[in-house]
Formats: C-alpha cells, structure tokens, sequence
C-alpha cells in the first residue's frame, strides 16, 4: 500500500509485523510491532499521518506513520479481521471480519460507532464509495453487500459469483463497482442512478437514502 503522497509503501505480513520503505531507494524506514498473530490489512489514512492494521488477532490498531507508536488498539470483533479502510474524509474507520460483520469505528476516539449484520459468513473486503455515503463488502458467501454508511441499513445485495468473493472497489466516479471471485471471474456493476431503474424502484428506495441528491424518479411509485 502506497501513502497519498506516493513516497512510502507500507506491508503487511504473517511475522505479525507492518513495515514502512523507501519508494524510491528500497530501504527499510520502520517495523511496526504489536499485533500478535498475522497481519492481513494495511492502510493510510487520507491525510498519510495515520496507518491501521487489520489482524488474526482480532484486533484493529492504529499507528503513528512518522514515529511509529501504537495510537490505539480497536477490539469487538470475535474472529479474525480480514479489511480495514478509511472513509475519505477519515473521520471514519470501517473493518471488515470472519465473524460475518463490518464495524465503523471513530477514528479520533477508537468508539465503535456501529456493527453491520447481514453476511451468512465470513466478511474478506469492504471499501468505501467516493463519496463516502455507501459501503460495499465482499464475503464469503459469493455476495457482494452495500449499505448506508450514516443508518448502517443494508441497501441492496449483489449476486451472481459462483464462490467466495474476495475484494470489491468502487470506480472513481462511484457509479461502477467490481468484484474479484474464487470463481476466477471479475464482474462489473453498474450502479449508475439511470441504470438502477430496470432494477425496480424498491432497490432504488434503498439506494437514494445513501445519495440524496439523486433525481427522485420513484416519488410516483412509493
């Protein structure tokens, strides 16, 4: 993982250590030590100043990128947690684990904000949209899920992989979503507002409370 200003690579690995390089001459910056089992997500915050880990250990931890002090340690999870990201604006922290949910998470004070049920197993991915008003997850159980980032409600769920999917990223406009599977495909879906309406009005009621500023082509059909 790069940090935005593209200078740094941070790695994640099983020796339970993160680790900071150079991009441009190779060498090591820093280790990273805390977690106790395998380390399976690493990311910047928007701004670079802050990384989060996602763990075997069930855990989340934050950690200063210059110095490389632990901020703080996030726990509620009880499985694994396969994904961490942060919202664009980084307020927010979204993780994502075996024990089937997404949790948001506080950036500053490490609360948990709120818990995401809906998986029938285990959560691999989740990604926020451009935006910030939509979360989408990948898991297990060959579906692809988005929600409301603000309610934490489920919008809609996407079908159509034959097993396990294992990552989901929006495209940068928001309106494009894809999705890699151990059915050895990639799919694209079309989540453009124009598009949604051959999905009947009662997936877009679900979709406009995320997008408010959306043309309200269902206000006759409700």
């Amino acid at each position: 993982m790069f940090s935005p200003d593209g200078k740094t690579l941070a790695s994640a690995n099983d020796d339970k250590t993160i680790k900071l390089w150079h991009r441009d001459t190779g060498k090591l910056i820093s280790t990273l030590e805390g977690h106790s089992d395998a380390i399976y997500s690493v990311v910047f915050s928007p701004d670079g100043k802050t990384l989060a880990s996602a763990s075997g250990d069930k855990t989340i931890k934050l950690w200063h990128r210059d110095t490389g002090k632990l901020i703080s340690t996030l726990k509620g999870h009880s499985n694994l947690v396969r994904s961490v990201v942060f919202s664009p604006d980084g307020k927010t922290l979204a993780s994502a684990s075996n024990d089937k949910t997404i949790k948001l998470w506080h950036r500053d004070t490490g609360k948990l904000i709120s818990t995401l049920e809906g998986h029938g197993d285990g959560v691999l991915s989740v990604v926020f949209s451009p935006d910030g008003k939509t979360l989408a997850s990948a898991s297990i159980d060959n579906t692809i899920k988005l929600w409301n980032r603000d309610t934490g409600k489920l919008i809609s769920t996407l079908e159509g992989h034959g097993k396990s999917v294992y990552n989901v990223v929006f495209s940068p406009d928001g309106k494009t979503l894809a999705s890699a599977s151990g059915d050895k495909t990639i799919k694209l879906w079309n989540l453009d507002i124009d598009d949604l309406l051959a999905q009947g009005c009662s997936w877009l009621k679900g979709y406009l409370i995320s997008h408010s500023d959306a043309p309200r082509v269902c206000m006759n059909r409700e």
